[in-house]
């Protein structure tokens, strides 16, 4: 694979990473509630997503959400479903933060297993993921040469992409914190919550594209 095509793939991928997503706003309020380390474990989830979906849409798995409006329609209503849930919950968030504030991340409940898990989810019932991944990674893709070698080296850059952005917001997310007073951080889960439940809400409403 031809270094120019990396780069490009990479310039598009960072883009598309860094706006606002499910997966990022989690690392981002991970990051305030319990800190950068134990925001690592959401991280690590979103990109075994990234995997995950990447391994799909090289088996197929997109073309046939694209293909199936009852497969994509189940996997988007479970979907946008999850990330309502997790809206409502920052939405109705009664202290998270502000014990985090006061004790430190000793005050975190969720274990890194449950952090990680939620990050994985939201991801891998998105159905916009694999149509994405399915449009996006042929067009860097060389039909003359072995495409599992390709799809690989696609996802190590794009999981390493992935992996640096939601960084990024996690160290925001805990520098911002230490910065606003209780009141202040609790209205930040609340925006995240509410961010969250917007995508839900669009995710629900999004169809997939017809010939």
């Amino acid at each position: 694979m031809q270094t120019v095509t990396l780069l490009a793939f990479a310039a598009v991928s960072f883009v598309g990473i860094a706006t606002p997503g499910p997966t990022v706003l989690l690392a981002m309020t991970n990051g305030s509630r319990y800190g950068v380390r134990r925001a690592a474990a959401g991280m690590v989830g979103a990109v075994l997503s990234d995997f995950v979906l990447i391994g799909a849409v090289s088996i197929g798995l997109g073309a046939l959400l694209a293909a199936s409006e009852f497969w994509f329609s189940a996997l988007k209503y479970v979907g946008a479903a999850y990330l309502a849930f997790l809206g409502i919950m920052m939405l109705r968030s009664k202290g998270t933060i502000d014990a985090a504030l006061k004790q430190g991340t000793a005050a975190a409940t969720e274990t890194p297993f449950s952090i990680g898990l939620k990050s994985f989810m939201v991801a891998v019932t998105n159905p916009k993921g694999y149509l994405f991944f399915s449009a996006f990674l042929p067009q860097f893709i060389d039909p003359t040469s072995p495409q599992a070698v390709q799809y690989t080296v696609l996802a190590l850059v794009f999981a390493t992409l992935d992996f640096t952005i939601m960084l990024a917001y996690a160290v925001f997310g805990a520098q911002a914190v230490r910065f606003l007073k209780t009141s202040g951080a609790l209205w930040l889960e609340r925006a995240c919550g509410g961010a969250l439940l917007a995508l839900a809400g669009s995710l629900a409403l999004y169809r997939r594209a017809t010939v």
